[in-house]
């Protein structure tokens, strides 16, 4: 029998999937501000979805991933990769950011309420460290081909790591604000602070480290 499925039916399917995580997602935060984190349980969030507890693990390993579940990467790394190649790095990232800010900015109370969860639940703050390891490997990518060098590159991938934390620093605070004012210059802050956005300019330019022999 010939398959059957084709790109857009794929397209389709993935969409669908989405729609649905995102509905578990806001479901699960809500519950979550009203109950607390503790006191919700995965049956109370798939009945609110309208799901079966099975379903939900069809989606979501554990409660912590419904927190950790976002699609902004992939819409990131569109941004910068529509920008021209031969600016400085520091034009690109801070362009690609004022695009995202924008594009999110309909997210705003969903993205404050998994950054407080992720700031004040243990079990949840543990894994956003694992997220902050492939936020290192995501931009260690978007660096490397943009410079030509490697993403394993030593230089590249420290820079790369600060890029992180020096944005996850600029997220504490706006929370600490609780949310108010604008998260984005807080992020452009904290990288201005860091140095981190001359320091890739400079990167670019430069000839890689040989590692140790």
């Amino acid at each position: 029998m010939p398959n059957t499925i084709t790109p857009i039916t794929r397209g389709l399917r993935e969409r669908k999937k989405l729609k649905t995580k995102e509905a578990i997602q806001r479901e699960a935060l809500r519950l979550f501000q009203e109950k607390g984190y503790d006191e919700t349980t995965i049956e109370q969030i798939a009945a609110a979805a309208e799901i079966s507890p099975s379903t939900f693990f069809n989606y979501f390993p554990t409660k912590e991933d419904t927190v950790l579940f976002d699609r902004y990467d992939p819409m990131l790394e569109s941004f910068i990769a529509a920008l021209p190649r031969d600016e400085p790095l520091s034009r690109t990232i801070e362009r690609a950011l004022t695009m995202f800010a924008g594009a999110i900015e309909s997210d705003r109370q969903t993205i404050f309420a998994r950054a407080k969860l992720g700031y004040e639940v243990p079990q949840v703050r543990a894994r956003f460290w694992e997220e902050l390891e492939k936020a290192q490997n995501l931009f260690a990518g978007i660096v490397a081909d943009r410079t030509g060098r490697k993403a394993s590159d030593f230089e590249l991938r420290v820079l790369a790591m600060v890029l992180v934390t020096a944005s996850f620093e600029a997220s504490v605070e706006w929370i600490r604000r609780g949310g108010k004012g604008d998260m984005f210059a807080l992020v452009k802050k904290a990288l201005d602070v860091s140095g981190v956005l001359t320091r890739l300019d400079a990167l670019g330019q430069a000839e890689p480290t040989r590692p140790a022999s």
